[in-house]
C-alpha cells in the first residue's frame, strides 16, 4: 500500500516544466549581439553623413556602409533565422524563437514580431520587463505574436569567434569612419576659411572691375566685366550693358569703401559691398556716386572665382561736387 501510494503521488513532468524559457538577461544579450554592431555602423555613419558635404567623396562612402550594415543587421535579426533558426545572438546563447506549438517562427512572424516590440518600447519600457514576472518570460511582442523563447542545445560552429569579428569590424568600421570624418571636417573648415580669406581679397577688386568703365574704353571694358562672370550670370550682364550703351554711355568709376563676407563654402561665397564712385569725365560735370550691391560668387573648375549674382540693394545715389 506505501509502495503504491508513493507511486501516485509522483506525477510525471508536464510539458511547460520540460520546456526551458529563455532567461531576461540572456534575451537582452542576444538581442544586443544582434542590434548593436549594426546600430552602432549606422548611427556613426549617419551622423558623419549629416556633416559631410554631399558633394564630397566621402559622403557616399558613409552612405553605403550605413546601408551594408543595416542590410546585414536585417538579414541577420530576420532571414538567417528562418534559414537556420539562428541569429547570431541567439546562437550565442542557445536560444531559439518558437510559435507555441514549437515550430520555428517565419519570416514574417519574425518581422511584424520585431516591429511590434515598439509596444514594448511604448509605456516606460515596461514590454521589455515583462518577462520577469511572466511564468513563460514573455514580452508584449511574443504575447501578441504567440511566440516564446526557448533554451535548446549550443549552435554548431565557433560563434563566439563569429560574434567577436563583428564585434570588432563594426569597432574599426566606426573608428575609422570617425578619423575620416574628423580629416573631412577639418579640411572643410579650411576650404571654408581659404574661401573667406580669397574673397574678402578678391572680391571687391572684382566688384570694382565689372562696374567700372569708360567711353573711350567701353568695348574692352565690357568685355572684361564678361570674363568675370560664370556662364549663367553672362548673359544678364550683356543684357545690361546693351542697355547702358543705348541709353548713352557715361563714364562710370567705382571703388569698395566697405565689405563683409556673408556666407562661404568651399565652392560658393557671398558679399556685401559698399561702392563710392564717380560718374562722368569732365570734371566740371563730375558727379559722385555711391550704391550698396550684394555679390554672389562661384569656384570654377580651374580654381577662379567668378561673379554668379549681383543684385543692387541701394541704387546709385548722385551728388554735385562742392563748389
Amino acid at each position: 500500500m506505501t509502495a503504491l501510494l508513493e507511486q501516485t503521488t509522483e506525477s510525471p513532468a508536464t510539458d511547460q516544466e520540460s520546456i526551458g524559457y529563455a532567461s531576461w538577461p540572456a534575451r537582452a544579450a542576444a538581442l544586443a549581439v544582434d542590434v548593436l554592431p549594426g546600430a552602432a555602423v549606422v548611427a556613426t555613419m549617419a551622423l558623419l553623413g549629416l556633416t559631410t558635404p554631399p558633394w564630397e567623396g566621402l559622403w557616399w562612402v558613409y552612405v553605403v556602409s550605413a546601408a551594408v550594415a543595416g542590410l546585414a543587421t536585417v538579414l541577420n535579426r530576420w532571414l538567417l533565422p528562418a534559414l537556420t533558426g539562428w541569429s547570431l545572438g541567439r546562437a550565442l546563447f542557445g536560444i531559439r524563437i518558437v510559435t507555441r506549438s514549437g515550430a520555428s517562427a517565419g519570416i514574417a512572424r519574425l518581422l511584424l514580431r520585431d516591429a511590434a516590440h515598439l509596444l514594448d518600447t511604448a509605456g516606460l519600457f515596461v514590454g521589455w520587463l515583462w518577462p520577469l514576472w511572466d511564468g513563460r518570460n514573455r514580452t508584449f511582442a511574443d504575447l501578441l505574436l504567440r511566440t516564446e523563447a526557448h533554451v535548446v542545445g549550443p549552435a554548431q560552429g565557433n560563434v563566439r569567434r563569429i560574434a567577436g569579428i563583428v564585434f570588432l569590424v563594426a569597432a574599426l568600421l566606426c573608428a575609422a569612419g570617425s578619423g575620416l570624418g574628423y580629416q573631412s571636417v577639418y579640411r572643410y573648415d579650411r576650404a571654408v576659411e581659404k574661401t573667406r580669406t580669397e574673397i574678402a581679397e578678391q572680391g571687391p577688386r572684382m566688384v570694382e572691375r565689372m562696374l567700372s568703365y569708360g567711353t573711350a574704353t567701353l568695348k574692352d571694358d565690357f568685355a572684361r566685366a564678361q570674363s568675370l562672370a560664370t556662364d549663367g550670370y553672362r548673359p544678364q550682364l550683356i543684357a545690361q550693358q546693351q542697355a547702358v550703351q543705348k541709353a548713352g554711355a557715361i563714364a562710370n568709376e567705382y571703388w569698395a569703401v566697405s565689405s563683409a563676407v556673408l556666407s562661404a563654402s568651399p565652392k560658393q561665397a557671398s558679399m556685401l559691398v559698399a561702392l563710392q564712385g564717380q560718374r562722368g569725365a569732365d570734371p566740371q560735370s563730375l558727379k559722385f556716386i555711391t550704391a550698396t550691391v550684394r555679390v554672389d560668387f562661384e569656384r570654377s573648375a580651374d580654381g577662379h572665382w567668378h561673379v554668379a549674382n549681383l543684385t543692387v540693394l541701394k541704387k546709385p545715389q548722385t551728388n554735385e561736387p562742392a563748389r
